[in-house]
């Protein structure tokens, strides 16, 4: 299914924006673009000056313009004929859950923001939330906006030793997590990883103990408090800060090539203006719809597109703890059939997984209120897409392959559902408002269907602003390289549309005897064949070559990995691409090391085949499967 598809008349007729408008007024004024979209949110003070470019790439948006987040998530809905929907579908583990109103929130997070308050947590502080996927890890995060205080998720799979790192990177005072938490079943004492990381954080001062178990636990009276302990006598409403547009609001660290993780601050007003507005419009935002994002709010998609975009879109967004193949593989269906979700927005590294689990799993549940699919993450394959497209969506149902990071905060490539046809494993054009452009070595364009590096050329609302006591690692990982134009570490080709193809880190890129291979081409290749359905490919050290190739492959179920499959598979990529490419090595992993945003760790398999000490794994989805792949690397390299 290599053909652009059309999205069907019925949608298009019904959607948000069905024709170019947005582009053409983006293009035409790309600033006075944003600052029509910035009206859309309540202000409590108009900004002066839309973008001041004055101390590049320090950029500065809506500056002198004053909000806040929480105020236009809940305060502003509750005072309209929202007041009464749902704002939160929490689906636990146990699936024994909740719904939770835009006033029912409301009130929580003014209760919360209150209690904060009490402890002396006030704007500018430093907060670091350390909880599972539960509505107090959302009202949390809300909390801290109302009053000003700087929030960092840290996802709860961490160990202690990669909470301490952020503990005390960022200097947070204060720690809100919860006794206990669930997956697959099983127990997880998270209390007890965040004691363990605060015994070597001398700046934290409190911690803050949601209670969700029936344990008894016995806390220690100098520096922890349960939550619940400390709702005597708060008032019922919290006034809302007034920030700064510029003002911080969170920070979220994300891995680096280093292995050193970097803090990504996001500011006010630029930040909820991007996910405000790509929310809208990528996903065809309407009144009726169920959004269900199954990111982590660890990452930044779940922060951008379970939280803010959702919520400041007056959308009812579902909250879900647990994992998609608890208590079977159908757990997603399921819930989709349940809720009647109308938009589902997942990782390539998931559908992969789908895959190759059968489609017998969503064949045994009702999928017919899906309207749109969404994907993030890894670049799609065109085979899963496809399988997403034909199982999932039943061929009525418009796939939106967005490409975005960390670093950007929204959205930046994607096909607008009811105005652009699609291209399986192309992620579409750049988003109203935003510039792209790929480039060769020396910045300059290149033309259509020749492979670069992915560059963003204008500002845009969401930008980080900073990494968190790193200026000069700012400067010089993403503003350096192409002389004021934003290096993404992307490769990626453009067509003859416009639409851009993402071909994977840059970085990995294998010098074989003087030939340059991308590692996404022979992934592509890999992945072709009709018993792969996943594969990461590294570079290691040779000898004779200089780098040799390192397939580490997954398989499709029932499909067994041989001696003789291993070979084939060698045979295969010197058929598709050459002999300079034939994978010196095919290993079969039952997963790959990937974070919980769905990307595959390249790093740590370069270290792997390297026999090198691996750098930071506390961002690992599966961290068990690293020791797996080493000891099976060490048994069969010797």
């Amino acid at each position: 299914m290599s053909a652009a598809i059309q999205p069907s008349e019925q949608f298009r007729q019904k959607a948000l924006l069905n024709n170019d408008r947005l582009h053409l007024s983006a293009q035409k004024d790309r600033l006075g673009f944003w600052e029509q979209m910035a009206g859309e949110l309540e202000w409590f003070k108009t900004w002066n000056k839309v973008l001041d470019e004055e101390n590049a790439p320090y950029y500065r948006w809506f500056d002198g313009g004053k909000l806040n987040v929480s105020y236009n998530c809940l305060d502003r809905h509750v005072n309209s004929p929202r007041r009464n929907k749902a704002a939160l579908i929490f689906e636990p583990e146990n699936g024994t859950g909740a719904t939770y109103t835009y006033y029912q929130l409301y009130r929580k997070v003014n209760y919360f923001a209150n209690v904060l308050k009490k402890m002396g947590i006030g704007k500018g502080a430093r907060v670091v939330i350390y909880m599972p996927m539960i509505p107090e890890a959302v009202i949390a995060m809300l909390a801290c906006v109302r009053i000003g205080s700087v929030h960092s998720v840290v996802f709860s799979g961490f160990s202690a030793g990669a909470l301490e790192t952020r503990l005390n990177d960022l200097q947070a005072s204060l720690l809100i997590t919860v006794d206990e938490a669930y997956r697959r079943g099983k127990y997880i004492p998270l209390m007890e990883n965040a004691r363990a990381a605060v015994d070597n954080c001398k700046c934290v001062e409190k911690t803050m103990l949601i209670k969700r178990g029936s344990r008894e636990i016995e806390l220690n009276k100098k520096n922890e408090l349960w939550y619940h302990e400390l709702e005597n006598d708060i008032p019922l409403y919290c006034q809302p800060e007034a920030m700064e547009a510029e003002d911080p609001l969170f920070i979220l660290y994300s891995s680096g090539t280093t292995g050193r993780p970097k803090g990504i601050l996001h500011t006010t007003g630029g930040y909820l203006v991007g996910v405000h507005t790509t929310f809208k419009y990528v996903f065809d935002c309407r009144e009726e719809d169920i959004f269900w994002s199954t990111a982590d709010i660890g990452w930044i998609t779940g922060q951008s597109y379970i939280v803010y975009g959702p919520l400041s879109n007056g959308a009812t967004s579902v909250l879900f703890e647990g994992t998609p193949d608890y208590p079977q593989k159908d757990r997603f269906w399921e819930i989709i059939e349940k809720y009647g979700v109308t938009i589902f927005y997942t990782a390539p590294t998931a559908i992969s997984t789908f895959m190759r689990w059968g489609d017998k799993w969503a064949e045994k549940r009702d999928l017919s209120t899906l309207r749109l699919l969404g994907s993030v993450g890894e670049p799609i394959k065109p085979e899963a897409w496809s399988w997403y497209y034909l199982h999932i969506g039943k061929e009525r149902c418009p796939i939106v392959d967005t490409w975005w990071q960390t670093e950007t905060g929204m959205i930046m490539i994607s096909t607008l559902p009811g105005v652009d046809k699609m291209k399986p494993g192309s992620a579409g054009r750049a988003f109203p408002g935003v510039c792209v452009e790929v480039v060769d070595e020396k910045g300059i364009p290149l033309p259509a269907g020749e492979n670069g590096y992915l560059v963003i050329t204008t500002p845009w609302p969401a930008m980080l602003r900073i990494l968190f006591n790193d200026p000069e690692r700012y400067e010089s990982t993403y503003w350096q390289k192409f002389c004021g134009k934003f290096y993404t570490g992307d490769g990626a080709r453009s067509d003859e549309d416009g639409y851009i193809w993402i071909l994977g880190r840059v970085d990995d890129v294998i010098n074989v005897s003087g030939h340059r291979l991308g590692t996404a081409e022979i992934e592509g290749d890999l992945v072709e064949h009709q018993a792969v359905v996943e594969a990461a490919v590294i570079g290691k050290d040779h000898q004779i070559k200089g780098q040799a190739v390192s397939a580490f492959v997954t398989l499709k179920e029932g499909v067994d990995g041989s001696e003789e499959l291993a070979e084939e598979l060698k045979r295969y990529i010197t058929q598709k691409i050459g002999a300079i490419a034939r994978p010196d090595d095919i290993f079969f992993a039952t997963e790959l090391p990937r974070t919980r945003s769905g990307k595959i760790m390249r790093r740590l398999l370069r270290d792997i085949a390297e026999g090198r000490a691996m750098g930071d794994t506390s961002t690992l989805l599966n961290p068990e499967e690293i020791e797996t792949l080493r000891e099976q690397y060490a048994d069969e390299s010797k």
